[in-house]
């Protein structure tokens, strides 16, 4: 968890912020890409994208939207990347060999989906307050913080599952004071 410096609160989202400079370019090696208009090409998950270079970064970065990967310039790891590369392997690198490949992209996949819940309950904490339900939010927060410490084997969906009635109850309360709210829209077309 992110600590204080001197009078100043620490950002509790900074270690859920994406650092590319601190990450071995999981994201263009770990997930699948399916062609799309988001995407360029096919790629296999646990296959380089072909535009990632030796030095782990992108080479058409500049040009992502123009040459077809929208995708890669929305996506958002949730600082997953350098929490794996710097803090759960350490020294290591996914070129290192097929076994260390396998370890390093199963951390990240079920990192990247904790800290995209973890990036969910510090929006909630902050949205609530001190309502009633900081206690539950702040206990939900622990939790997937351990998870995400020893991330591989953790069923992400089960997390999200866990949580998300949490969520949606600190969603309600929101709308319920805010000025004309009060129409159910979640699956409407807007």
């Amino acid at each position: 968890m992110p600590t204080t410096t001197g009078d100043a609160p620490a950002d509790p989202r900074a270690h859920l912020r994406a650092d590319c400079s601190r990450c071995t370019g999981l994201c263009c090696v770990a997930p699948a890409f399916a062609a799309s208009a988001d995407f360029a090409l096919d790629k296999p998950a646990g296959t380089p994208c072909p535009n990632l270079r030796a030095d782990d970064g992108c080479g058409i970065h500049g040009a992502l939207r123009e040459r077809g990967f929208a995708g890669c310039a929305v996506f958002d790891c949730f600082g997953a990347g350098q929490h794996v590369t710097r803090v759960l392997h350490p020294g290591e690198h996914w070129r290192d060999g097929p076994a260390t490949a396998r370890s390093v992209f199963a951390a990240f996949t079920a990192a990247r989906a904790l800290h995209e819940v973890l990036w969910h309950l510090a929006e909630a904490l902050d949205l609530h307050g001190d309502g009633p339900l900081r206690a539950e939010l702040e206990a939900a927060q622990r939790d997937v913080e351990h998870l995400a410490q020893a991330p591989a084997g953790v069923d992400t969906t089960a997390q999200r599952h866990r949580v998300g009635p949490l969520l949606e109850r600190v969603s309600l309360l929101a709308r319920a004071t805010e000025a004309g709210v009060g129409r159910e829209l979640r699956g409407a077309d807007l």
